[in-house]
C-alpha cells in the first residue's frame, strides 16, 4: 500500500519541482517520501530555520514564476515560519506549505491550533485524509494559484504513515483563465490616453506576473510615454532609455518632479502603496489617473478610471484601440533633454571622506554598481539600507530584484529568501544585500546560502545599528542606545561557514573581490562594508517627514 505521505509527495511532484524545508517529527515521513522511487522528480533543499523554508519557496516563485513547496513540522516548527508565511500572503505569492499537524484524535500538550494561527495571517488550511490525500493536494495548489496566496497542507500525525486510498487524479490543475477588462471601458480609457500630451506609465510587479512586459513596451511606444516602476517592477519596460526608474522615495528628485508634469497617468499592476506614491505626493492634483488591476476592489482615491482585468490582455486591448482610432505618439519623451542619456537616473555618488571615518553607503553602492556584472540576481532583506541597492543597482527584469519582507515590514528574510532565488535561477551571479540587524537575525541560513549558491556575493551594510530606527526614532529624540548593535564580523562568519569574506573599510579593500569577479571563480564572497550611520536614505527622509507631519 501507498502511505498518505507518499500520496501527498507524488501528487505534489506532478506540479512542483522544488521543496524547501526543515525535518521534524511531523514531516519526516513526507520528506522521506520525496526520495522514494514512486514519487516523480522533485528536489529537496534543507534550510536551517523554518522561516527560511517558506521564504525560500516565496523567492523561488518570484524568481521563476513557478510554485515551490515548503515543509515544516508541527508546533514550534509551525510557529517559527509564521513571519515568512505572513509576508507571502501579503505579497500575494502562491506557495504550498506542507506541515505536520496534531493527530486526528486531538491536540497534545505541545500542539496548538495551527489552523487558527495560519488563518490569522490570511493562509487557509487544507487537511488531508486517508481517502483523499491526493485530491486535497490539488485543491490546495489550485487555491494558491487562483487566489495568489500561500496555503497550508496539513498532514495529521497519525495519518503520516497510514495507508492511503487509491485515487485517480487529473493531470492538469483547474486554473482561472485571465480576461481583459470590459471593452467599452477600455476604449474610453484609450481615448483619454490618445489625447494626452504628457503620458506617463507606472508599472508594478503585477504587470510582470501577468507577462505584460512586451505589451507595456508597445503601449509606451504608441503613446510616446515616459515610464517608471514600483520597487518590485524594476526593469519591466523594454526601452530603459525612456524609463525614470523607481518612483516614490526611491526615485531621483528631478525624475519625480517630471512625473508631476504628466497630464495622464496609467498605472498597471502596481499596488499604489504609500512608498510608490510618495504618500500621495507623486501625482499632481487634477491629473487624470487610469489604473489596470485584476481586482475590482483595488480602490484608490486618486484613480479616475479602473479597468478590471488581466494586465497583459488589457494593455494589448488599449494598444489595439489606439491603433484603430488612428492615434499617434505624443512625442513627449523624445522632447525631454537628457532623458535618453540617463540624466533622470543619475544618483549622488557620495562623499570620499566622512567625519566619522566610515564609508559613505552611497559611494559603496555606486562602486559596486560599476563592478557587478549585468547578469545578476539581487535579493534584498529589509531595513534602512534598501535605499542603496534598490536605487543604485539597475536590474534586467523584475524577477532579477526581489525584496522579500517589505510586504510585512519584516527584516531577517534576506539570507532565507536568497536560497530559493538561487535554486530557481542558478546561473546569474547571486547578490544578497542585507543589513547587520537582519543578517544577525537570519544567521543560521547564511550557511544555507553558502551551501546552495554556485556563485554569489553577499553585501552586508554594517553600521552597527538598526538603521531605520536610528533615522526615525533617533531623530524624534528617543534614546538611540537600544538601536545600536555591537559590531559583528560577518566576513569571519562567512569564512567559518565555507565562504570567502573581507571587511571593507575603504574602497581599496574591494581589490580582492574585484579579482575574484575577474577570475570568474565559484563560491560565495561576503563583503562586510563598514558604513556610516550618519547618511540617511532619501526614502527614509520621506517616511520621517510624513510621520512628523512635514510631508
Amino acid at each position: 500500500m501507498t502511505s498518505v505521505s507518499t500520496r501527498v509527495a507524488d501528487a505534489i511532484s506532478a506540479h512542483v519541482t522544488d521543496v524547501f524545508g526543515v525535518m521534524g517529527n511531523g514531516n519526516a515521513h513526507f520528506i522521506n517520501a520525496l526520495y522514494g522511487d514512486s514519487v516523480g522528480p522533485i528536489s529537496y533543499t534543507a534550510v536551517r530555520h523554518e522561516t527560511a523554508a517558506v521564504a525560500a519557496a516565496d523567492a523561488y516563485y518570484r524568481a521563476s514564476g513557478r510554485v515551490a513547496a515548503a515543509t515544516v513540522t508541527y508546533g514550534a516548527g509551525f510557529t517559527n515560519m509564521v513571519t515568512s508565511l505572513a509576508e507571502a500572503v501579503r505579497a500575494q505569492i502562491p506557495l504550498l506549505v506542507v506541515a505536520g499537524e496534531a493527530p486526528t484524535s486531538g491536540l497534545r500538550a505541545w500542539d496548538i491550533d495551527q489552523v487558527a494561527l495560519a488563518a490569522s495571517v490570511g493562509a487557509p488550511t487544507f487537511t488531508v485524509a486517508a481517502d483523499d490525500a491526493g485530491r486535497t493536494v490539488l485543491d490546495a495548489l489550485e487555491h494558491a494559484l487562483n487566489n495568489r496566496t500561500a496555503v497550508i497542507l496539513a498532514i495529521p500525525y497519525d495519518l503520516a504513515a497510514a495507508d492511503a486510498a487509491d485515487e485517480t487524479l487529473p493531470t492538469e490543475l483547474s486554473l482561472t483563465a485571465p480576461v481583459a477588462a470590459d471593452s467599452t471601458a477600455t476604449d474610453a480609457a484609450a481615448s483619454v490616453l490618445a489625447g494626452a500630451e504628457r503620458p506617463f506609465i507606472l508599472a508594478g510587479r503585477g504587470a510582470w506576473d501577468a507577462g505584460a512586459a512586451d505589451a507595456l513596451g508597445a503601449l509606451a511606444d504608441a503613446l510616446g510615454a515616459v515610464t517608471a516602476t514600483s520597487a518590485l517592477g524594476r526593469g519591466i519596460f523594454p526601452k530603459q532609455q525612456f524609463d525614470l526608474g523607481v518612483t516614490g522615495g526611491f526615485g531621483q528628485d528631478n525624475a519625480m518632479a517630471l512625473v508631476k508634469t504628466a497630464d495622464v497617468v496609467l498605472v498597471v499592476g502596481a499596488s499604489m502603496n504609500q512608498f510608490t506614491m510618495s504618500f500621495g505626493g507623486l501625482i499632481a492634483p487634477g491629473t487624470t489617473l487610469i489604473r489596470i488591476d485584476d481586482v475590482a476592489s483595488a480602490a484608490h482615491p486618486a484613480v479616475i478610471s479602473l479597468l478590471v482585468g488581466d494586465a497583459r490582455l488589457t494593455v494589448e486591448a488599449l494598444t489595439s484601440s489606439l491603433a484603430a482610432s488612428g492615434a499617434t505618439a505624443s512625442g513627449w519623451r523624445e522632447s525631454l533633454p537628457g532623458l535618453t542619456e540617463g540624466a533622470f537616473r543619475t544618483r549622488d555618488a557620495g562623499e570620499a571622506n566622512l567625519p566619522d571615518g566610515l564609508l559613505d553607503p552611497r559611494r559603496v553602492a555606486a562602486r559596486l554598481a560599476e563592478l557587478l556584472p549585468d547578469d545578476r540576481l539581487v535579493v534584498s532583506d529589509g531595513g534602512h539600507f534598501i535605499g542603496w541597492a534598490n536605487t543604485y543597482w539597475p536590474v534586467a527584469a523584475p524577477n532579477r530584484m526581489m525584496m522579500v519582507g517589505t510586504a510585512f515590514q519584516s527584516i531577517g528574510l534576506g539570507f532565507p529568501s536568497a536560497v530559493g532565488a538561487t535554486v530557481a535561477l542558478p546561473e546569474p551571479l547571486l547578490v544578497v544585500t542585507t543589513g547587520d540587524g537582519g543578517g544577525l537575525m537570519a544567521l543560521a541560513d547564511l550557511d544555507s546560502v553558502i551551501r546552495t549558491t554556485r556563485r554569489g556575493v553577499i553585501v552586508v551594510w554594517n553600521d552597527a545599528a538598526y538603521g531605520a530606527e536610528v533615522h526615525m526614532y533617533g531623530l524624534m529624540g528617543l534614546d538611540t542606545r537600544p538601536m545600536l548593535i555591537e559590531q559583528a564580523d560577518f566576513a569571519a562568519l562567512s569564512r567559518a561557514l565555507g565562504g570567502r569574506g573581507d571587511v571593507i573599510d575603504t574602497l581599496d579593500d574591494l581589490a580582492s573581490f574585484e579579482q575574484w569577479l575577474a577570475d570568474g571563480a565559484d563560491g560565495v564572497y561576503l563583503l562586510d562594508c563598514r558604513i556610516s550611520s550618519s547618511i540617511m536614505a532619501p526614502y527614509q527622509k520621506e517616511i520621517y517627514a510624513f510621520a512628523t507631519g512635514q510631508h
